[in-house]
């Protein structure tokens, strides 16, 4: 493993403790798997990785999407 440095708003870290304390993990291995799963999500063009969109997703907006709804 590498260390790596990840500075937490006091709020955020206050948290991490009480969270960790409450599942009886580290705080390290909540942030490795809170990594983890950011990693392996799939996006939809916004965030830190932008995959392409899956299959059938037109990554159109919503108002795009609902763009003359309702007129006749």
């Amino acid at each position: 493993m590498h260390r790596t440095t990840v500075y937490l708003p006091e709020d955020m870290k206050a948290r991490l403790a009480v969270e960790a304390e409450r599942r009886g993990l580290t705080e390290s291995e909540i942030i490795r798997r809170a990594v983890e799963k950011e990693l392996t999500r799939r996006m939809s063009g916004a965030g830190i990785i932008t995959d392409p969109l899956p299959e059938g997703v037109s990554g159109r907006t919503v108002e795009e999407h609902l763009k003359g709804f309702g007129e006749q």
